[in-house]
């Protein structure tokens, strides 16, 4: 898939808004607060059908009914996402190909790859940026994981709401430990596969960026043993006293991190800041890998303002990587580069 053109309205600041983009690279540039990033979003949520930023209502300009995001291609398909309040449903719809619907189907998706400043403090950030970054990631690649998710995460919500109340419904709880430990079982022993398959060519991805011979891993801060969906259930009995305490779940995939290592020790004690950026570079060199060969389908690169956080080395390896693929980034002046682009100025 190549967007020839993209059109916003009442998409936060932007009350309408549509652009021309090229088939290789476009840069965005405008001052901050212009609304760049929310075009990057909005290829993002008619791609993916979800906001890398917030929710429905987050999205929406101040005291504007709906927002809508029209997209066109290349070969002059069109698809639109929308949201307005006043709808019965309070969702959004999603038209593709004609057909209508309040979910993005996983068939109509299309892999896009996001790049933001704040990944490159993925491994000093906290255990959640972590886990959204893995949990992006297989998404993509596996509707059911992004399924088991969402499920997961609306019985922790449940379950929480019980756990607050001054008289506990133990059969009601043990109902969400139910489905929490079906879900969050499913979530951990993906997670643990992917890494697996990440780290059989992460240090292969840094090496040749750093031109060095380190060896980098990444690892999961829990092990699978056994039957995973019941050890996950007997955490939850035996934590249940402290949970009601504390009004909040304790144990599971949502209280779980990532933790990168570099020549077998912890990369955040002893990596260089350079060493970290390298390391965060090879995971999205190779997240377009990964995608491209598992879907057969070559993922839009969505850069949000990351030249200016790379030095001219990592800067040509991020081009010479991407190379070939549709490249949106965002910028707040044009990056000097022997790669020809499409200028966007945003006032």
């Amino acid at each position: 898939m190549i967007i020839r053109r993209l059109s916003v309205q009442h998409v936060r600041s932007h009350r309408a808004y549509e652009a021309a983009l090229a088939d290789g690279v476009t840069v965005i540039t405008g001052p901050n607060g212009s609304g760049k990033t929310t075009l990057l979003e909005a290829v993002y949520l008619a791609l993916q059908g979800t906001s890398f930023k917030g929710t429905d209502s987050d999205v929406l300009q101040q005291d504007s009914p709906w927002w809508r995001i029209d997209v066109i291609t290349k070969d002059e398909d069109k698809r639109s996402a929308s949201f307005d309040p006043a709808r019965p449903s309070r969702r959004k719809q999603f038209i593709v190909d004609g057909k209508v619907s309040a979910r993005l189907h996983p068939k109509y998706k299309y892999p896009v790859v996001l790049f933001e400043p704040e990944d490159l403090r993925l491994l000093n950030g906290s255990p959640a940026r972590r886990r959204q970054f893995i949990d992006r990631f297989i998404t993509q690649l596996n509707s059911v994981y992004g399924s088991s998710l969402r499920k997961y995460e609306r019985a922790l919500k449940q379950r929480n709401n019980l756990l607050k109340r001054q008289f506990l419904n133990k059969d009601e709880l043990f109902a969400w430990d139910i489905a929490i430990a079906e879900h969050g079982a499913y979530i951990i022993e993906q997670r643990i596969a992917f890494i697996e398959q990440i780290n059989q060519h992460l240090t292969s991805a840094y090496n040749d960026i750093a031109d060095s011979k380190d060896d980098v891993s990444v690892h999961y801060s829990h092990t699978v043993v056994g039957d995973m969906k019941q050890r996950l259930l007997n955490e939850l009995q035996a934590n249940l006293d402290r949970d009601q305490l504390m009004g909040s779940t304790s144990v599971g995939p949502h209280r779980h991190d990532v933790i990168f290592k570099l020549n077998n020790s912890p990369a955040l004690s002893i990596a260089s800041r350079g060493e970290v950026r390298t390391i965060v570079l090879a995971l999205k060199f190779l997240e377009v890998d990964i995608i491209e060969k598992l879907t057969d389908q070559k993922p839009i690169i969505l850069l949000d303002d990351v030249f200016s956080e790379l030095d001219v080395r990592r800067q040509r390896a991020l081009s010479e990587h991407t190379k070939g693929h549709q490249i949106i980034m965002t910028s707040t002046h044009v990056v000097a580069s022997d790669v020809e682009f499409l200028h966007v100025e945003l006032n």
